[in-house]
């Protein structure tokens, strides 16, 4: 396995399909705009068109290999080399035209993020990393931030789109606020993940996201140097199955306890 071919697979890929987004959107958050789980979980005719052109190029560029996406599903067996993609993440900001989105895709085996890219439509900035070889910004190696007080920590979050557990993630971000230097919640989780790469958060953390959401920036941040605990099932760190906590080394410890002291997994 060539991690490096594959990121670079990965980033032509989400290049491409990052254009078709940019290019579709008018279109898209005008026809055929429907909900999933809740009202306020959206998905748009960009989604669907994004995530059909990366299973099309996927064929062509790795045939065989097996693809997990966001809106057409897939194989759910971790063994093997398998694509993750997620078509637009941060949709509902996609809707809004808020341009904080972006299209991710990630090379996994035996269910471990290799290679990966987070490519942003609007701004065209290209994150990626291939296991062992570093993270990059636009082909500017990536570093977490120094930060090695909670206090003074700037965290990342998001929320659920079921509004009982987005009311009960809002206490415990009322809990951390007192102990952290500010709380930002952008809408796009591997962005997010990204920024812990690049500085621009010291941390982020978040509950029930499903793979395609981290596959890719979770690798971007890891190769940066960040401190990462994924959602994994039968977890006994008292943070739940679905908790992903992602910071930089200084911060990760006194960051969990507080995430383990406000029962944030169990929201």
């Amino acid at each position: 396995m060539d991690a490096t071919a594959l990121s670079e697979v990965a980033v032509r890929i989400a290049r491409e399909a990052a254009e078709l987004a940019r290019t579709v959107r008018d279109e898209a958050v005008t026809d055929g705009v429907g909900t999933k789980s809740t009202e306020t979980d959206v998905v748009t005719m960009g989604d669907r068109a994004v995530e059909r052109l990366v299973r099309e190029r996927l064929a062509e560029l790795r045939p065989g290999e097996s693809v997990l996406g966001e809106e057409e599903g897939g194989d759910g067996a971790l063994d093997g080399l398998r694509w993750v993609v997620d078509p637009i993440d941060g949709t509902v900001n996609y809707l809004y035209g808020f341009p904080f989105y972006a299209v991710s895709l990630a090379a996994q085996l035996d269910g471990r993020s290799v290679a990966g890219a987070v490519v942003e439509p609007v701004s065209g900035r290209v994150w990626s990393a291939a296991a062992g070889r570093g993270a990059f910004l636009d082909g500017r190696s990536l570093r977490v931030s120094g930060a090695d007080r909670l206090d003074l920590a700037l965290v990342g979050t998001g929320f659920a789109y079921d509004v009982r557990r987005r009311t009960a993630q809002a206490r415990v971000v009322g809990d951390l606020l007192g102990q952290v230097r500010d709380i930002r919640r952008a809408g796009a989780a591997s962005l997010d993940l990204c920024a812990v790469a690049a500085g621009w958060l010291d941390a982020t953390y978040e509950v029930g996201l499903n793979r395609w959401d981290w596959a890719a920036g979770a690798l971007v941040a890891e190769e940066a140097g960040a401190t990462l605990r994924l959602p994994a099932a039968g977890s006994s760190d008292g943070l739940g199955d679905e908790m992903l906590v992602c910071a930089t080394p200084g911060v990760a410890d006194g960051l969990t306890a507080a995430l383990r002291a406000a029962d944030a997994g169990a929201v």
